[in-house]
């Protein structure tokens, strides 16, 4: 799959002078509420109403969503509104009924994008279809199994094609519910320029306080869109209750976003970009310099250990290192997440050296 300025048209032609805007409650739970949450979103930026129709959870007993007839509740909704619908799909089943009921936007859930098999059975029922697919990031922190979610639909001769960005999971607790591993994303849009990327804040955070936060980050990354969980009584909500915001504090967000230049041509701007360029990597080349310095000192530790015949891993020396580090970061104005990611990934360079010293 190439990068085609093509792969943009299908949100070009929204016609939009702002992101696009996905919003809808995390699951349909009945008519009414879908359709009054409908009704509230209508006249606001939104273009396109969600609701989950079946919800796959982490262990059973959960509710697992309303099914088929959640789908005539969003054809209802649309006659009334105007709005286009959308919904997740996991099955062959699941495209099948959502294609009867002329849903507008389909997306594969995170779960489903880590399974292979599962996206392909998607991508053969949904063949040739001029739907709107998305496919979220999968669970775990994989571009190329994300990249091979859309190159699946994209060989199945589906064009309208894009991604949602909704975080990863992690064993490790931080204030995220799935933490955004922003660079994974970054790394997909340096691939793939013109494949429209949207922030899904709502998983990102799990936390309705946050959403603002992250929708701006990812805006002033050039995310193209949005897709945030909206309920009339979000404390009530049959799923996700604490990531779900109001009709009206959606509208506020979105009221409130800054939406960013992608460039200026200005001589002004462009002198003092070049001038803090320069500087950026004269400095990048100063931390390679110290990073290969640091590991020849690693090397010379290998040897000692390999001639006193003692372990590699030395765990007590290595918290005592992070420790320092986080409080000397703090210092610094760096955060603890990124500085535990840098140590780690210094320390794994330095094992894999010792590595190599031991084995020769």
């Amino acid at each position: 799959m190439e990068n085609k300025k093509e792969m943009r048209k299908w949100l070009e032609d929204f016609n939009l002078d702002h992101p696009l805007v996905i919003a809808g409650p995390c699951s349909a739970e009945t008519e009414d509420q879908v359709l009054k949450i409908a009704h509230e979103l209508k006249d606001s930026k939104v273009s396109v109403f969600r609701a989950g129709i079946w919800k796959p959870r982490t262990r059973p007993g959960g509710f697992e969503g309303v099914g088929e007839i959640g789908l005539k509740w969003l054809q209802k909704a649309k006659a009334e509104t105007g709005l286009l619908m959308g919904t997740e799909v996991a099955t062959a089943a699941h495209c099948k009924l959502a294609l009867e009921h002329d849903i507008d936007v389909l997306w594969v859930g995170a779960r489903t994008t880590a399974n292979p098999f599962a996206v392909q059975e998607i991508a053969d029922t949904l063949k040739g279809t001029d739907k709107i697919v998305l496919v979220k990031n999968p669970v775990n922190p994989d571009l190329a199994l994300w990249l091979g979610g859309v190159e699946r639909l994209h060989m199945a001769g589906i064009e309208k094609l894009g991604v949602i960005h909704r975080g990863f999971s992690t064993y490790e607790k931080t204030k995220y519910r799935n933490i955004p591993e922003w660079q994974i994303a970054i790394e997909l849009q340096n691939k793939f320029p013109d494949l429209p990327l949207i922030i899904d804040p709502s998983h990102i955070t799990g936390d309705r306080k946050m959403i603002f936060e992250v929708t701006q980050e990812a805006l002033d990354l050039n995310y193209d869109g949005m897709i945030i969980e909206t309920h009339i009584d979000p404390d009530n909500a049959w799923s996700d209750a604490a990531q779900q915001v109001t009709p009206d504090t959606l509208k506020q967000i979105i009221k409130d976003l800054t939406i960013r230049k992608t460039d200026d041509t200005t001589d002004e701007y462009s002198q003092k970009m070049t001038k803090l360029r320069a500087n950026i990597d004269v400095l990048d080349a100063n931390l390679l310099e110290l990073l290969g310095k640091r590991m020849k000192v690693a090397d010379e530790i290998g040897q000692v250990k390999k001639d006193a015949n003692v372990a590699i891993l030395q765990n007590n020396r290595w918290n005592e290192i992070l420790g320092k580090m986080i409080l000397e970061g703090e210092k610094k104005g760096l955060t603890e997440e990124f500085v535990l990611k840098l140590f780690k990934a210094i320390h794994q360079e330095s094992i894999g050296h010792q590595e190599k010293i031991f084995n020769a």
